[in-house]
């Protein structure tokens, strides 16, 4: 059995030394079986812990939530996945989209395959896919954990069809692009890229993501093992609202002033923003705002751990003790140490 300390670890990583949190917990590694492969993912706490299913956004991996775990209540059990296309997970068939339903079953297929009945999520950014599993199965999530989210974004309905055939288009055009040469790149260059690409990161939070986000090739170089195809069919405002209703469990939402805050401050996004904000009051759930950007649950963890580490002590590790079915979820993963 694996334990690890609360501590401030160095680590080397392709020649660079950068600093990773790891957590008093056991720490695993997951595979779970789908039709075309593989969705792995790592796990934190006990057997038997009240289970937390942690979801990336997009582009991200697993990696994102590893500064952020070791902070929070040791007696959950935090199942963090690579979504498909992501980290360590297989990628999908060739000409199989990347739509936030096959988000939705593939979350079915994991919450199946450890044999949950009841456990809570907390999702970053791409929560759209988060959302609409909390609505099309309520009984299953108890409490939902919006990281810099809205769980929502919302078309104007006059261009749902419009942005419909954008994505359409999108979807096609990756199929085009399938038989590019893949371009590989030393760890260096890999790093730098990115950090263009996404500045908001810190270069702590690029090494963590990069540890599952690269695959050493021939000659010692480094390949991004992402699928950047990302389809989105939006809905409309009220469409967005009425969805949002059927939401059963307790739900914390947390914006970065520097984020999606930030982002949907703008006039023409104003509308949308206040009518959620105004719903989720209307059900008193809890809204917090902190300083940071996008990625403040990996970058400033500690900003983001002690309004989690409430909302899970108050709304979940309340309540009676419950689950798994069949406790078999160490089945699927194999002791590791947190790299």
């Amino acid at each position: 059995m694996v334990f690890c300390l609360y501590i401030k670890k160095t680590l080397v990583a392709q020649g660079h030394r950068h600093f990773s949190t790891v957590c008093a917990c056991k720490i695993s590694e997951l595979s779970v079986p789908v039709p075309w492969g593989e969705i792995r993912g790592r796990v934190w706490g006990p057997d038997h812990g009240r289970p937390v299913l942690c979801l990336h956004g997009w582009a991200d991996n697993c990696g994102s939530f590893s500064t952020l775990i070791p902070l929070l209540p040791r007696d959950c059990r935090y199942v963090a996945v690579d979504l498909a296309g992501h980290g360590r997970s297989s990628h999908r068939p060739p000409g199989v989209f990347y739509s936030i339903l096959e988000y939705v079953a593939d979350v079915c297929r994991v919450a199946n395959a450890l044999q949950l009945k009841k456990f809570s999520i907390m999702g970053h950014s791409m929560g759209e896919y988060t959302r609409r599993f909390t609505v099309l199965y309520p009984e299953m999530v108890d409490a939902l954990i919006f990281l810099d989210a809205y769980g929502l974004l919302p078309v104007d309905v006059k261009d749902i069809s419009k942005v419909m055939r954008k994505e359409m288009e999108k979807m096609l055009q990756f199929d085009k692009n399938m038989d590019r040469k893949e371009r590989v790149y030393t760890y260096e260059k890999a790093v730098e890229r990115l950090l263009a690409a996404n500045p908001m990161l810190s270069l702590q939070s690029v090494h963590i993501l990069l540890e599952r986000g690269l695959a050493q090739v021939e000659g010692g170089n480094m390949l991004f093992i992402l699928c950047f195809q990302k389809n989105a069919f939006g809905l409309s405002l009220e469409q967005c609202l009425e969805t949002q209703m059927r939401i059963q469990a307790s739900v914390l939402v947390v914006l970065a002033e520097d984020g999606f805050h930030k982002i949907f401050s703008e006039p023409s996004l104003k509308k949308f923003t206040s009518a959620f904000l105004q719903s989720l009051q209307h059900r008193n759930h809890t809204v917090v705002t902190v300083p940071g950007d996008h990625h403040v649950h990996l970058n400033n963890p500690e900003l983001v751990a002690p309004l989690v580490s409430d909302f899970l002590r108050t709304k979940v590790c309340a309540g009676e003790s419950y689950c798994l079915d069949g406790g078999c979820l160490t089945d699927l993963t194999e002791e590791t140490e947190a790299r």
